[in-house]
């Protein structure tokens, strides 16, 4: 299969305390992703560093790294064709005053600061992010039974 790539989505601190978990997690199935790796972690402040080492001079740097570890996080890995551009549109904008409806920010966030999600931007993005939460041997290769009927 084409451009099969894998991308790294977060669920941030305030999807676990809002108890939103399972939906989320359920419209990536639905849309026909394959999760291939998901944990749970409490992410320390050096890890959120590498994060969102591109943010390092921006105002908002310090507010990023702090949210994000406030609590514990959901992160998985997901793979299928285009992922990197099609999860970043099931997401949708940054600011979910932006996101489009039906999008996940739209549908579940209500301010930039706490956007419930995180996918990865770019193929650069996705395996630095994928690399500094997960080690190889946690990505599970599998074949879907439905893959034929999604692609």
């Amino acid at each position: 299969m084409s451009n099969l790539e894998r991308t790294l989505v977060i669920l941030k601190p305030d999807t676990i305390q809002r108890g939103i978990v399972g939906e989320i997690l359920s419209r990536f199935e639905k849309k026909g992703f394959k999760i291939i790796g998901l944990k749970m972690m409490q992410v320390n402040r050096e890890v959120a560093e590498k994060h969102y080492i591109e943010h390092k001079d921006k105002p908002f740097y310090e507010e990023l790294v702090e949210f994000i570890t406030s609590g514990p996080i959901i992160v998985f890995v997901v793979e299928g064709k285009n992922a990197i551009k099609n999860v970043r549109k099931l997401v949708g904008a940054t600011n979910p005053e932006e996101a489009l409806p039906g999008t996940i920010r739209h549908d579940y966030g209500l301010h930039i600061g706490k956007n419930i999600i995180h996918a990865s931007d770019s193929k650069e993005s996705a395996e630095r992010e994928i690399d500094l939460f997960f080690n190889i041997d946690e990505l599970v290769e599998y074949k879907r039974i439905d893959e034929q009927w999604i692609y």
